[in-house]
């Protein structure tokens, strides 16, 4: 029967259904063929959304709408561009950089897109890149949002498999700082071979310090989040409303508030959002509810460790399956799908669940820029009006150091661990 359910749900997805759609119509014939009560359908769905950890996901997307029509998002570019408008590369370096500042308060990488991207991609072309090559390095960074804390996929992820989300968040910090380095090199190398343009100086010091005082504020943002979360004064779930009322102080405070058809449009934003989220939570866990008294999980673990007991052998058949997972499935859905069946045999492996989970995260965040179904790629294509092909085309150097960061963060595990052992 699980077999049956599994493949009902490739064929549904296959013929273009939405993935809700995928997940809940074989789940639903599954109750009802083997007769249990219809009750269990609305009990097993609601059940999955009463979860303390979760209510961080619709703050933090919050946190991100808030930021877009506060105009804070203007301000982080516009000190971004005066660091970086210099460094080989240009408006891509800046682009890079600002998507970092960004990540600090987002947590998701089509935040970083929709909100700062619009902004990066016309001031790219403006100076001169082509749209297709703007929207590529504009994907190519937002993937540090996901990584970087907060981050609304980690959240997810230590919900799902009851890892310890703070020590996710935090384990996050050396990875994403070192895809950063690695993409800002890649950037630079272009920009030597193919004359990218750039501003004609250095900034003075003043003119950094101009910059940086309207972009103070938010910068400030992950410092409060990740020393709070340190310190104990707050949980994750806490630092997102606790970063809700920080912007709303800030927006009032330093950035001349915000007007009530904005703050409106955040909120109607957030609630779309959040239901598109939620509604994929709450039908993925009677999914998994009904895969798990099949004993499919069971089943996947002996066969993962009848492969092999040597942890860094099942973290590469991992890694394999993962890519081709974040192909076709987004990140939520792959990691409420994926991530209980892969964290079981892993861990009695002797992996450790958080590094695990840093590399589980971080394969998705490929998946956003792979074809056939990667959803940045449709998001890039509308902001830039570019084909995704021509996108696709342009992504092809930033896959180095993609690849590059996920074997080194697989290969040594303590770039994601020394941080959260500090706190053990």
């Amino acid at each position: 029967m699980s077999i049956a359910v599994v493949l009902a749900f490739m064929a549904f997805f296959i013929l273009g259904f939405p993935v809700v759609v995928a997940i809940a119509v074989p789940a639903l014939i599954y109750v009802l063929v083997a007769g249990f009560p219809i009750e269990l359908i609305a009990q097993r769905m609601t059940y999955a959304l009463d979860s303390f950890p979760l209510v961080a996901v619709p703050v933090f997307i919050f946190v991100g709408s808030l930021m877009n029509q506060s105009g804070i998002t203007s301000d982080i570019f516009r000190f971004a561009h005066t660091l970086a408008g210099r460094v080989p590369g240009g408006l891509a370096q800046v682009n890079v950089l600002g998507s970092l500042i960004f990540s600090g308060t987002s947590g998701a990488a089509l935040a970083d897109i929709g909100g700062l991207g619009r902004i990066e991609v016309r001031a790219m072309v403006n100076v001169g890149f082509t749209r297709a090559y703007s929207a590529a390095i504009t994907g190519a960074s937002a993937v540090v949002g996901p990584i970087f804390p907060p981050s609304i996929p980690i959240i997810i992820y230590g919900s799902v498999t009851s890892v310890s989300i703070v020590q996710l968040l935090v384990a996050g910090i050396v990875p994403a700082l070192l895809y950063v380095a690695l993409l800002m090199g890649t950037v630079a190398w272009l920009a030597f071979r193919y004359n990218h343009p750039r501003a004609k100086a250095w900034p003075s010091l003043r003119e950094v310090w101009r910059s940086f005082l309207p972009a103070a504020p938010a910068l400030l943002t992950p410092v409060l989040l990740v020393g709070g979360m340190l310190l104990g004064v707050f949980t994750p779930t806490e630092a997102a409303s606790v970063t809700v009322a920080y912007i709303l102080l800030i927006t009032m405070v330093f950035y001349g508030g915000i007007s009530w058809a904005r703050l409106r449009f955040a909120l109607f934003d957030t609630v779309k959002s959040t239901s598109a989220v939620l509604i994929i939570v709450s039908a993925a866990s009677l999914f998994g509810w009904i895969l798990t008294i099949e004993q499919l999980p069971q089943t996947f673990t002996r066969t993962i460790l009848s492969l092999s007991t040597e942890p860094m052998v099942l973290l590469l058949i991992v890694n394999l399956l993962l890519l081709v997972v974040g192909m076709f499935l987004d990140s939520t859905t792959a990691t409420l799908l994926v991530a209980p069946l892969v964290s079981a045999p892993l861990v009695m492996a002797g992996v450790d669940p958080v590094h695990l989970g840093i590399i589980f995260i971080f394969n998705l965040m490929i998946g956003l820029l792979t074809p056939p179904m990667g959803l940045a790629l449709f998001l890039l294509a509308d902001i830039a009006k570019a084909p995704m092909p021509a996108i696709f085309k342009a992504l092809m150097p930033f896959y180095v150091p993609l690849f590059l960061t996920l074997a080194i963060i697989t290969l040594v595990p303590e770039l994601s661990l020394w941080l959260p052992k500090m706190l053990r």
